[in-house]
């Protein structure tokens, strides 16, 4: 047998197997008591509105808070790690390793618990400000770490093409290389978006309010009160609803940036 020929041969049979075990599923998945528990009709109607208007948009509003304070915290995180000063790399480096290190569950329970007993204040935004600051500082570590990679792999050609213009080290920083290095860093940072978006998720540990609930929460509270998993398929679709088109977007990204190296 030709290697072309036994190569398609055994191509073939990986589809057979694929095939066969797909319909095996199928056949011997339980679709009516499936259907009874995790896809009941009426169930599902009885949750619109508020799954919409309450849960996907609170989960979207955290994920956009927490992405915009992570973004500015992690830039300035990047750029002590770079420092030439000490106690700022120092620090910038120990804030990264201890966020990055901490599980997200127990940083959000930090800020939610420890801090305001540790040191008598109440964060802003009572509960749900805390997960949030938790979710921050998580989330900060990481870009940091993304945003210093950026900058490093601007070309040192741009930066001494700036000083010989007579820009200062602030604004050929500023103006020239984290320009480059946010381009460079566009797809791990929608990457690291839709992580956080389902991080918002571990919010529920710093408590919430019928009217702060998130998708996941408020899916969990009603299949919960209602005994049937309906409305946590529903916060599943709506999850790949928001994280399916962010995922393919990077890919577009990293094409284009490819093509363009």
């Amino acid at each position: 047998m030709r290697r072309s020929t036994r190569q398609r041969l055994v191509r073939w049979v990986m589809y057979a197997i694929f095939v066969i075990a797909v319909v095996l599923v199928i056949v011997s998945a339980d679709w009516a008591r499936l259907q009874q528990q995790f896809f009941d009709p009426a169930l599902a109607a009885e949750q619109f509105p508020e799954i919409i208007t309450i849960a996907l948009k609170n989960t979207l509003l955290f994920t956009v808070i927490a992405f915009a304070g992570g973004l500015v915290l992690g830039v300035l995180m990047a750029l002590m790690k770079l420092s030439s000063i000490g106690p700022y790399r120092w620090f910038a480096t120990a804030y990264i390793e201890l966020f990055r290190g901490l599980p997200a569950l127990l940083t959000i329970f930090a800020f939610a618990f420890i801090l305001p007993i540790a040191f008598g204040v109440r964060l802003p935004g009572g509960a749900v400000g805390a997960g949030l600051l938790g979710l921050v500082a998580v989330a900060s570590a990481y870009m940091a770490e993304v945003i210093r990679a950026g900058i490093q792999a601007v070309p040192k050609g741009q930066t001494e093409a700036a000083r010989t213009l007579g820009m200062s080290p602030a604004k050929t920083m500023l103006w020239v290389v984290l320009p480059q290095g946010f381009r460079i860093t566009i797809p791990p940072m929608t990457n690291e978006f839709v992580l956080l978006l389902k991080d918002t998720s571990l919010v529920y540990i710093a408590g919430s309010t019928v009217m702060t609930k998130e998708l996941t929460t408020f899916a969990r509270d009603s299949a919960t009160t209602n005994a049937n998993g309906t409305t946590l398929v529903m916060a599943a679709m709506l999850y790949l609803l928001v994280t399916v088109p962010l995922t393919r977007l990077v890919a577009v990204l990293e094409r284009k940036m490819a093509r363009a190296r």
